[in-house]
């Protein structure tokens, strides 16, 4: 089975582990925490302090990133006004001159969209919850080693204009010519699932975990980060419409009218650098709560135009170093 058809699996059958925990809150194993820790020689003890870890948690997420225009190299062709106080994409024009006005626009020149940057960032608040399983150190409790699977619900990115700025014009009759261009309109959401390896340092003496104390702790890890965008590209400028490299990821009507692009799906991985801090706080002998804040690192995230069957892609934008910042509660079994 491909990895990532086990995330999604994994999502499907989250609920069944509710029952599970219902029983571990109300009739865990003694978790035995309170051993005396004698010293038997050759560097062993009467136990060890390793322990089995289940933990669940929820709470909120935001979520930031640089979004970098991912559109190549694509040129329309603008016309100007002779007064120069009005410039308008190709299907603009043909559409004027049809209604009579116009007729002494010139061709100006082309601009490359590629080079215009977006609008705005990505910046959204959303849901986050995430399940663990994990052992601590023999010998050192102090550590725990946590296999952890996070999901960061869906949020959105909508920006209209979605690129914007002066660019200079090339090709057409007028030379040396700027013009501030806008182009596109997006909206678009994605969804995240991270896969985890993480160790924790929890900040106590000695070999007995303490009850009914703060707790503070560090962690830090590596993992696999699942990612779903889509993406509702639209055109209210019209320069989009008559280039004809983006045919193929919409449909028209007739050849002056605006393209309907398609809703496009891509999914996409990458790796994802994970920090964690937080407080827990002995409840019973093999139950913690805690309260902590979990960061998580992913180099890019990609959103991409998609033709009718997603068999063809092509990258419109991406949120370059992309941060998720959890805000989290948990409960952690230890038996």
């Amino acid at each position: 089975m491909p990895f990532c058809d086990i995330i999604r699996s994994m999502r499907s059958r989250n609920l069944f582990l509710l029952p599970f925990l219902s029983c571990l809150f109300f009739g865990a194993a003694n978790a035995n925490w309170e051993y005396q820790g004698y010293y038997v020689g050759d560097g062993a003890y009467e136990d060890d302090g390793s322990r089995f870890i289940v933990s669940v948690r929820g709470g909120a997420s935001f979520g930031m990133g640089s979004i970098k225009n991912e559109i190549g190299e694509l040129t329309p062709l603008y016309y100007m006004s002779p007064d120069g106080s009005t410039i308008m994409s190709e299907l603009g024009y043909y559409q004027c001159t049809d209604r009579g006005q116009c007729e002494d626009y010139i061709a100006a020149g082309y601009v490359n969209l590629g080079s215009l940057p977006a609008t705005q960032d990505y910046e959204s608040f959303g849901f986050a919850a995430g399940a663990s399983l994990g052992w601590t150190l023999p010998y050192t409790p102090q550590w725990r080693l946590e296999l952890g699977w996070d999901h960061i619900a869906e949020s959105e990115y909508n920006a209209s204009p979605f690129i914007e700025g002066e660019t200079p014009l090339f090709g057409g009759s007028v030379s040396n010519a700027t013009a501030v261009i806008s182009s596109g309109a997006v909206q678009s959401k994605v969804e995240t699932d991270i896969i985890s390896v993480m160790a924790f340092y929890d900040f106590y003496d000695g070999l007995q975990k303490p009850m009914r104390t703060a707790i503070p702790y560090v962690g830090f890890g590596v993992g696999y980060a699942d990612i779903k965008t889509t993406l509702q590209l639209s055109d209210p400028y019209g320069d989009l419409s008559g280039i004809y490299e983006l045919l193929p990821y919409g449909v028209k009507e007739q050849d002056d009218s605006v393209i309907q692009f398609y809703r496009s799906e891509l999914s996409s991985g990458n790796i994802a650098g994970l920090l964690a801090l937080g407080v827990s706080y002995g409840l019973t002998e093999n139950m913690f709560f805690d309260i902590g804040a979990r960061v998580a690192y992913i180099p890019r995230i990609r959103w991409a135009l998609s033709n009718e069957d997603a068999s063809q892609h092509r990258d419109w934008f991406s949120a370059e170093n992309a941060i998720y910042a959890n805000i989290m509660l948990s409960l952690r079994f230890e038996f």
